[in-house]
């Protein structure tokens, strides 16, 4: 279908309510579209707004879904579906704020792009170049480039700095800093070679911020969000609070969705994957990006700048769900949908799940928030895709798409079971430690991971690292427990003696011993039932 090019009149607004099937909360659970639509897209964004909603009651385990839809032109459809939290089912509507996650990437990056462009930093000489005396190796300073760290071909990797900014909160800008001696070149991955990680934004700002003074939520709030008039998109989760309604996580591994305990603070909002934003907000930056920096009849970034972040600087050969990805550009996976080209950032925590994509050729860009991530995430994209194939006026759309709702729902109930069945193997599991719990009680330290408290409950280790806790479960190893700090990602803590344990690849003393431990091999355990990370 051919997207005209004429100017918008001003929009509509429609508001929907549909009940979904009762079951899907402790009573039936109101879904409230508030959308704003184009008249011209009357027919399309009819047909989105009926298909969210079935969508949402085949698959239920969603809470909230919001969506932006814009082409060339403007603003298609902005609308909001379900509730922001189920304890106080609160109606998402366009205004509601959800955590993009690893979508924070590209404005990350086009953020640097911007200082590049006004020479203040240069994104392809050595990091030497411009940092100064920083605590990173000389010679990894002397080999990669600003380029390399934010298209994931560095061949660095940073464990203690990516866990301390994402998931542990327990920093300042003097130990982030003081951090960047622990980064190290993977041997699995050479320089130039694509490999994702965290590891190269979380660098990439801390030095940036060491050179300038100015941190990475301020960095981009006015290289970025400021100009682009996004101004209910936020890296403080305290100001988002306050302002917004903000979406909860949440996981729908049982038969209601419930609030997932790990939810994002202002400590974990980190520069890989650290803003909440609204459909409306989106809806510009989808704007921005498909007509290089234009926005509202005027020229809110340099011609070329925002194009320059769509550029592949790394390539790779992967499928991911529907899409294909062929490179990775300033914060921007690229490749093709179908027979589109697809320019896509997707990102995911603890039960909240982000699709950002636009297809450059057609001038056309969706963006789908959920609140849930564990057993249908993949709905956000689900949406997406009909949003595309919709345009695209695909033949027999709607038996395409209840066959994929079905196999959605299909794919839910054996995630829900294996998790059930997992559990389930877990709780029958001795317990292998060797000494009363009460003499696992301590505090730990590692001079990279920071500190560890071990707590008694009962007959049960709990275990805090920051901002995280969780109770121990016992493991198959000698002297060694399970714990799950991120929900469903489970970990192994193994205790080496009467005052240390390794986690996460690194030993931790007991404060009153003090020395300094050795590296130890990482380990993480998955849970076959969970799918890989969204990236």
């Amino acid at each position: 279908m051919h997207i005209k090019t004429v100017v918008h009149s001003k929009a509509v607004v429609v508001t929907v309510l549909h009940t979904l099937a009762a079951g899907l909360m402790s009573a039936s659970l109101l879904i409230a579209s508030t959308a704003q639509a184009d008249p011209s897209r009357a027919s399309e964004a009819a047909d989105i707004d009926a298909f969210i909603h079935k969508a949402m009651t085949v698959v239920e385990a969603v809470p909230g879904l919001a969506i932006a839809v814009v082409d060339g032109d403007g603003v298609v459809l902005t609308a909001g579906y379900g509730v922001a939290n189920v304890e106080t089912e609160t109606p998402v509507d366009a205004d509601t704020e959800f955590y993009i996650a690893s979508a924070t990437k590209s404005f990350t990056a086009l953020a640097i792009a911007a200082m590049a462009r006004r020479g203040e930093v240069s994104l392809d000489e050595p990091l030497s170049a411009w940092i100064g005396k920083t605590s990173l190796s000389p010679s990894l300073a002397e080999s990669v480039s600003l380029a390399d760290l934010l298209s994931h071909r560095s061949g660095l990797d940073n464990t203690p700095m990516a866990f301390r900014a994402a998931y542990s909160g327990d920093h300042s800008p003097v130990v982030m800093q003081a951090l960047a001696a622990a980064t190290v070149q993977r041997d699995d991955t050479p320089h130039g070679v694509f490999r994702y990680s965290n590891a190269g934004y979380n660098l990439a700002t801390t030095l940036l911020e060491a050179r300038t003074g100015r941190d990475w939520r301020a960095m981009v709030r006015d290289e970025v969000l400021a100009p682009a008039g996004m101004d209910h998109t936020t890296a403080w989760i305290s100001q988002a609070s306050v302002d917004h309604v903000l979406a909860a996580g949440h996981f729908g591994d049982g038969l209601t969705p419930r609030v997932s305990p790990l939810q994002k603070v202002d400590a974990t909002m980190q520069s890989a994957g650290g803003l909440v934003s609204t459909a409306h907000d989106m809806a510009r930056w989808l704007e921005l990006q498909i007509n290089d920096g234009a926005i509202d009849g005027r020229q809110v970034f340099p011609v070329g700048l925002i194009a320059s972040t769509h550029r592949p600087l790394v390539t790779q050969d992967t499928e991911f769900g529907a899409y294909h990805r062929n490179g990775y550009a300033l914060g921007w996976q690229t490749g093709q949908y179908g027979p589109d080209r697809l320019l896509h950032h997707f990102g995911n925590f603890s039960g909240s799940r982000a699709h950002v994509s636009f297809m450059p050729d057609r001038r056309l860009g969706v963006v789908v928030l959920v609140n849930e991530d564990l057993v249908a995430g993949e709905l956000a994209d689900v949406v997406a895709n009909y949003v595309y194939d919709r345009f695209a006026e695909r033949p027999e759309l709607d038996a395409v798409y209840a066959a994929e709702l079905a196999t959605l729902a299909s794919r839910r109930d054996r995630r829900r079971a294996g998790l059930a069945a997992a559990r389930a193997d877990r709780a029958k599991r001795p317990s292998s430690l060797s000494r009363p719990v009460s003499s696992y009680v301590g505090t730990y330290v590692s001079p990279t991971m920071g500190t560890l408290h071990i707590d008694e409950a009962g007959e049960q280790l709990v275990i805090h690292i920051g901002v995280l806790s969780a109770a121990a479960e016992p493991y198959t190893d000698p002297e060694s427990v399970r714990i799950e700090l991120v929900p469903f990602q489970g970990e192994v803590l193994t205790f080496d003696g009467p005052d240390r344990l390794t986690f996460e690849g690194e030993t931790f003393l007991r404060t009153d011993k003090g020395s300094v431990g050795h590296k130890a091999p990482r380990r993480r355990l998955g849970l076959g039932a969970v799918e890989p990370p969204i990236v």
